[in-house]
């Protein structure tokens, strides 16, 4: 017996309702614009951490306005939003739940019950999520893997879709916890949040230090997401690409036989990227494309997206934290370093 072949989501759209979800997928990023002053490049991010699926760190000085970007962002989508505000006396029931004891009025029975905590949600808000011991920030691990939690032999499914975007302040300031690397690997993408231009920071007063008020519409529910999360896995991507995302990858490794190609690579790293991150170049350029408004992936995509994926899953050496080299330099030179495919688009 033959299986029936599974049609393609491009195979069920018609071309008008096509250009419907992606016209109001553009429409979200304007929607966001009228409460964020710039950042487009971060609010651009956040939308590919969610088109691909994955989750998404923001690491900023206070007062650049994360948190305002993450509950914008949840207030165009038609999902449920949840936001916990970490610290250090934060417990992991405070998040994923526990049980509380009730009694059975017509019986008398007492019994467990399980109360469902705020990761029971599609959108978590992790806010300054460095704030917190290593104990509670492990709470988010399963979650964020798995899309559920285990609790007294008992797995309980998340809604989906969901997310955790999540916040933090640099590790330089005080009464701050790195968080571990796997926890740091579940995040799709590490994004970098700078401080506005001066143009931006002029209209940054001038918004809020008035008498205006932004009410922003919802713009996509969570069956569009859904469908463009599957739309994103039907972008193509050639061959040739994909070979060069494998030596990206590959290339940030200095613990194997053969050594990086690039020079900065050996000097600075002690320990290079795992094959999660070659999963979330693909995903995260397609993503991209997707947002562009084209069904194929390019090395630009690629490219643009390489130090999101891959600054947080490389561990750089004593000598790279004494000469204060950063992640991205080491990145830059690895994009220099490691060869192109002959074209953009090879096939």
């Amino acid at each position: 017996m033959r299986l029936p072949i599974r049609k393609t989501v491009l195979e069920t759209l018609n071309q008008q309702q096509l250009q419907g979800i992606l016209a109001r997928l553009e429409q979200v990023s304007e929607e966001i614009g009228k409460v964020i002053v710039g950042q487009q490049t971060v609010i651009n991010q956040l939308l590919v951490s969610i088109l691909a699926g994955g989750h998404c760190l923001l690491e900023g000085v206070p007062g650049l306005a994360k948190t305002l970007m993450v509950s914008s962002l949840a207030k165009t989508l038609e999902l449920d939003f949840q936001r916990v505000q970490f610290t250090p006396d934060l417990m992991p029931s405070d998040i994923i739940g526990t049980e509380i004891l009730e009694t059975d009025h017509d019986s008398g029975k007492r019994f467990f019950k399980f109360q469902q905590g705020p990761v029971f949600t599609q959108i978590l808000l992790a806010d300054e999520i460095n704030r917190t011991p290593p104990k509670t920030q492990a709470a988010l691990l399963e979650a964020m893997q798995e899309k559920a939690i285990s609790y007294s032999a008992e797995r309980y499914e998340l809604p989906k879709p969901f997310f955790v975007l999540a916040t933090q302040n640099p590790v330089e300031q005080a009464g701050t916890y790195p968080l571990p690397e796997a926890q740091l690997d579940r995040f799709l993408m590490y994004v970098s949040v700078g401080y506005p231009t001066a143009e931006d920071e002029v209209e940054i007063l001038r918004r809020t230090t008035g008498t205006q008020e932004v009410e922003l519409q919802k713009i996509l529910s969570a069956a569009d997401i859904i469908v463009l999360q599957r739309l994103v896995r039907e972008v193509e991507i050639s061959e040739p690409l994909l070979s060069y995302v494998s030596q990206l990858a590959r290339n940030t490794r200095t613990n194997t036989d053969l050594p990086s190609v690039s020079d900065t690579v050996n000097q600075f790293v002690q320990w290079g990227a795992g094959p999660r991150a070659g999963q979330a170049l693909v995903l995260c350029a397609k993503a991209k494309a997707l947002i562009d408004g084209r069904f194929a992936a390019t090395l630009d995509d690629i490219q643009a997206v390489a130090y999101p994926v891959l600054r947080h899953r490389m561990l750089l050496n004593f000598q790279a934290e004494a000469q204060n080299i950063t992640a991205d330099q080491v990145i830059s030179a690895l994009l220099n370093d490691v060869q192109t495919p002959a074209s953009p688009l090879s096939s």
